[in-house]
């Protein structure tokens, strides 16, 4: 059963435009959450409505948020449930609210707690969803600290660009898998994509409805890649949209507790390709991928010391996220 989410009975006004719901997985995110928070006021100039879907935060800080603001509220979701199912049970949660126009019931936000919004930000990516019918999610340009853009709207990998953009990257950025992978790196342009980075996503709530939400089953990484990659497939697109502006502090938790994070990532990179290998025949390269990625990753995790900030950014360009 899904939890009820705190203040779930707070009064809406129907005479104006229903809030847009902000969907954010909390995992005790510190200081950034506030950030967040503070930044939505100047990314809208209509009524947004944060939920906090918590993971098991241990800090307090998505509590005291909904307990300071009124537009900010608490969901616990239960336990650590992992990204992809924390924002599924929070729509399901507000699907009564969409039925009631509590919420709007076009689109709504997901966003990573560790964002700032620009001015006008979430304006912009309304205009710009709202401008192609056909787009069912619709991701800003994600600015590092020094103003370089962050690549996250980019081509789906296949089995051999993923495996030679994985094996290469290190040693060789500018290999020709790579490249392939990063094809439509322009991130100065408005254009479609494979899928667009789930640190920020304007969801169409028809789209998300059609294709079942994200898949479960990856705990973390690549969710985003799956969830870009079934979008297309059902007919949607996936729209990168350099006028919407926000800021993104990668890699904080990820450089922390590699022990965790690259097993989690090279899981999800085997259930992704499995998924789009199935057949009988396919058998040995799903064996092939197995062994490589476990071979990897062991080597990761033995010959390289805990990762620095530059080195989290450096394993984010590999695709990790």
């Amino acid at each position: 059963m899904i939890p009820a989410i705190v203040n779930a009975d707070s009064p809406y006004s129907t005479a104006a435009r229903a809030p847009l719901a902000v969907i954010t997985v909390t995992y005790s995110p510190g200081e950034h959450l506030s950030h967040l928070i503070h930044s939505l006021d100047a990314a809208s100039s209509e009524r947004v409505h944060l939920i906090c879907a918590d993971n098991g935060s241990t800090d307090g800080v998505p509590e005291r948020a909904a307990a300071e603001h009124d537009n900010v509220e608490f969901f616990s979701t239960g336990g650590n449930i992992g990204y992809g199912a924390a924002i599924n049970a929070a729509v399901a949660a507000l699907s009564e609210r969409r039925e009631a126009n509590a919420v709007r019931g076009d689109y709504f936000l997901i966003v990573n707690p560790d964002v700032e919004f620009g001015p006008g930000s979430i304006d912009e990516l309304i205009s710009c969803i709202d401008a192609a019918p056909q787009a069912g999610a619709a991701g800003p340009r994600i600015e590092e600290a020094d103003g370089s853009a962050y690549p996250s709207a980019r081509e789906v990998p296949g089995l051999t660009t993923g495996i030679g953009h994985a094996l290469l990257y290190d040693v060789w950025p500018a290999n020709p898998f790579s490249r392939a992978y990063r094809a439509n790196a322009n991130m100065h342009v408005q254009r479609t994509a494979g899928w667009l980075s789930g640190a920020c996503l304007l969801v169409r709530w028809d789209a998300f409805d059609a294709i079942g939400g994200f898949d479960e089953r990856y705990f973390m990484y690549l969710e985003d890649i799956d969830f870009g990659d079934r979008l297309s497939r059902a007919g949607w697109t996936n729209l990168y949209c350099p006028s919407s502006v926000i800021l993104h502090d990668q890699g904080h938790v990820a450089g922390k507790y590699r022990k965790l994070t690259v097993p989690a990532h090279h899981g999800s990179a085997y259930r992704f390709q499995r998924d789009r290998h199935p057949h009988a025949w396919q058998a040995p390269l799903r064996w092939a991928l197995w062994l490589g990625l476990k071979v990897r990753g062991a080597f990761q995790l033995g010959l390289r010391k805990p990762a620095k900030t530059g080195d989290v950014k450096r394993a984010r360009e590999k695709g990790q996220g």
